[in-house]
């Protein structure tokens, strides 16, 4: 029998993956802003900005903002907001702009450290409507009022099930 508290989990398919990943480079190339770099948000965001840096021929970078270990997280965010005021322009890759939280937290260390707004975007996959934050560039929207999947990307299906059940439980008030 199905726990009906257990969260629904919704596995995204590598063709309708490649097809998102192909509408937010177009959506970027369309524009008037150009990055000089994609930075892709660890860990979700690595693989659809490696597809991105492919797709624009633009080379990637990355932060590994989920992890919190030293070096790798917020001191990168550092010399990243140092080459945005130096005039770099940075387009910032996640999978998901669920609660807002991880983007409005990027954009506030950089804010803090002299990062320069024009200079900086923010793409990702799935975009909720419902989030804190904003995101310039993104392939699908949801509503988190009424959607209540955990979206589970081709990177990520390969981890067993009560492993991605527990991720999506650590964050309950998704599914509120």
């Amino acid at each position: 029998m199905t726990d009906p508290s257990a969260p629904q989990l919704h596995y995204l398919p590598y063709d309708g993956f490649l097809a998102d990943v192909r509408k937010v480079s177009a959506a970027v190339a369309a524009g008037d802003w150009t990055p000089d770099y994609v930075i892709g948000i660890g860990r979700g965001g690595l693989v659809p900005a490696v597809y991105i840096s492919h797709e624009l021929n633009t080379p990637m970078l990355s932060v590994d903002h989920s992890s919190k270990v030293p070096g790798f997280a917020e001191e990168l965010l550092y010399k990243v907001a140092e080459k945005s005021a130096a005039g770099v322009q940075l387009l910032f890759v996640d999978d998901i702009n669920d609660s807002g939280g991880t983007i409005a937290t990027i954009r506030r260390i950089l804010a803090d450290n002299g990062g320069e707004p024009g200079n900086l975007r923010f793409a990702v996959v799935m975009n909720n409507v419902r989030s804190q934050a904003q995101v310039d560039y993104w392939a699908e929207t949801i509503d988190r009022a009424s959607d209540k999947r955990w979206f589970v990307f081709p990177w990520e299906a390969v981890g067993r099930d009560n492993t991605i059940i527990a991720e999506a439980q650590s964050v309950p008030e998704r599914f509120a």
